[in-house]
């Protein structure tokens, strides 16, 4: 008798509904000119929501700057680039937008990936292979792209407890000195909220001859002169050997990217699978990015209204009583601790109150650290905000939330 497939298919959904944590994708459609407005499509019907949750943390992604460059390229060149980088699929958007990075970070060369996950899973796959006998150093809360590209590697692998300079440096000291070493950490901790000791971990990998690879995909564009990330604010970003980040977040549109010296880009270029193998991003999203961080290298405007609608809806969740958790970036993450209560009171804030957050549970947190990320934009306004707190205190009430969280 052949195995039971779809019943053992149908147990594995059933469980993860019993625990709270299936995911649910809302089926919406932004408005143009309107963020955070957006259309909700329900049981055949549509209506208005505001969204809380998205990582176009500045709006860039209505800016009519990106949208004109994005129609000019649409007209001028048509809709895909017609095939891998190394055939045919190299535009002169993405020549333009790999020298715009490289001179956004300080450094000699860029490549751009199909996406941030992309970039990272490739990157670290690909460079530890190159190194012989690479020991590779993660902080525990790095993402799973990182994860995935670490074991991708085949590479020995420590995991350094989160943001613990003392224990990184006790795994450094034990390592042979004359092994390559990669430290590999995050500028913004996303769940948390929390930024990575950039200029004490450079210390260390200088200290003990490591190569510092930083992924500053929730920094670019928000953090820095020009938005160059939480590495130029802190005047760190020469000390970055690797330097990642994406085209999706600040910057409103599709892609990852990374950036360094131009043998370590090359080397990538030339070797990593995951580059080499796969279709060209799109000019048309292509030159939307590049006009996103043209503007951004000039304009404060959308950083700093953004950073006081983060500290103003912090300050009004406090006051209101709520768990925010204590974040010094623009992430503002409300803690719940139980994931059937963090979708229950996600679902209520998108039926009755027309206000969307996504639910964060396992495996993105810990189990017990299930919480509600918000992520306030420059668009954002007040009576949303009054809007927002009112909506949660009362589910927080109603679901007893306080006991959980």
């Amino acid at each position: 008798m052949a195995f039971p497939y779809q019943t053992r298919f149908r147990e594995i959904l059933s469980g993860l509904k019993r625990e709270g944590r299936y995911r649910v994708f809302a089926d919406l459609l932004r408005k143009r000119g309107g963020y955070p407005a957006a259309d909700f499509y329900t049981d055949g019907s549509k209506r208005p929501i505001t969204v809380w949750c998205s990582n176009d943390y500045l709006g860039m992604g209505q800016h009519p700057k990106v949208l004109a460059a994005m129609h000019q390229a649409i007209d001028s060149v048509g809709a895909g680039a017609g095939g891998t980088r190394n055939i045919s699929g190299t535009t002169h958007y993405h020549v333009e937008l790999e020298r715009e990075l490289a001179d956004l970070h300080g450094k000699e060369a860029a490549l751009v990936f199909s996406s941030g996950y992309v970039s990272n899973d490739t990157t670290l796959a690909t460079l530890a292979k190159l190194l012989p006998g690479a020991v590779l150093l993660s902080d525990e809360l790095n993402h799973a792209s990182m994860i995935e590209g670490i074991r991708h590697s085949g590479a020995v692998k420590h995991i350094f407890r989160h943001n613990d300079l003392t224990h990184l440096e006790e795994l450094l000291r034990a390592i042979d000195p004359d092994l390559p070493k990669m430290i590999i950490f995050e500028s913004v901790y996303s769940m948390d909220g929390d930024f990575g000791p950039i200029a004490a971990i450079c210390d260390l990998a200088e200290k003990y001859g490591a190569l510092t690879y930083l992924d500053e995909v929730h920094g670019v564009g928000l953090y820095g002169p020009r938005g160059a990330g939480v590495a130029a604010r802190d005047g760190a970003m020469h000390r970055i050997d690797i330097v990642e980040g994406t085209l999706a977040k600040a910057f409103g549109v599709m892609g990852g990217y990374i950036t360094g010296k131009a043998e370590v880009i090359d080397c990538v270029r030339s070797f990593a699978s995951g580059f080499i193998f796969t279709s060209s991003l799109a000019p048309t999203i292509v030159a939307g990015a590049l006009a996103s961080i043209r503007h951004l290298k000039e304009s404060d405007v959308e950083r700093k209204a953004m950073h006081e609608n983060a500290a103003r809806l912090k300050a009004m969740f406090r006051d209101a009583g709520l768990p925010v958790m204590d974040s010094p970036s623009h992430i503002v993450p409300v803690m719940v601790g139980n994931a059937v209560c963090c979708k229950a009171v996600t679902d209520a804030l998108l039926q009755n109150y027309a206000i969307y957050v996504q639910p964060i549970n396992y495996p993105t947190v810990p189990r017990g650290k299930e919480r509600l990320r918000f992520t306030p934009s420059p668009l954002h306004t007040v009576q949303m905000m009054d809007q927002l707190v009112a909506a949660l205190g009362e589910l927080w009430t109603q679901h007893a939330l306080q006991r959980a969280a």
